[in-house]
Order: C-alpha cells, then structure tokens, then sequence
C-alpha cells in the first residue's frame, strides 16, 4: 500500500517541484485508499486506471491533479 502511495507523483508527472509532489500526492491518496485499495499491490498503472474509472467519485483536489497531467 505505501509503496503505491508515495508513488503516485511518479505516474502523474515526469518532473516537478518536492512541495508539488507532496500536494498531488496528498489530493489523491485518500482516492486510492478508497476507491482503488485492491488494486495497489497491481501496480501504479493500474491504481491510474482505477482512479480514471471512478472519476466522478474523486474529491475535486485528485480531480485536478489527474486533469493537470492529462489523465
């Protein structure tokens, strides 16, 4: 679960800022814990694919994140 978790900024975006990463990781992790739990030992792929799939579901901050980076 952690693995995945501090992972996220790696799937979102190629290059950015420590604080950035910390913020897009924040705005989704509650996400990925919620919506997208069984597929964390899957890969950080899959754990995308999850949250493209719920998105209406998402809080507006991952949203965003997801939208930022053209996902």
């Amino acid at each position: 679960m952690s693995r995945f978790l501090y992972c996220i900024p790696l799937v979102l975006i190629a290059s950015s800022s420590l604080a950035q990463s910390a913020h897009e990781h924040d705005a989704c992790a509650r996400d990925v814990t919620r919506f997208c739990r069984a597929h964390m030992s899957e890969g950080d792929q899959m754990v995308l694919s999850c949250l493209q799939q719920n998105r209406r579901r998402l809080s507006r901050a991952c949203d965003k994140v997801l939208t930022e980076h053209g996902q």
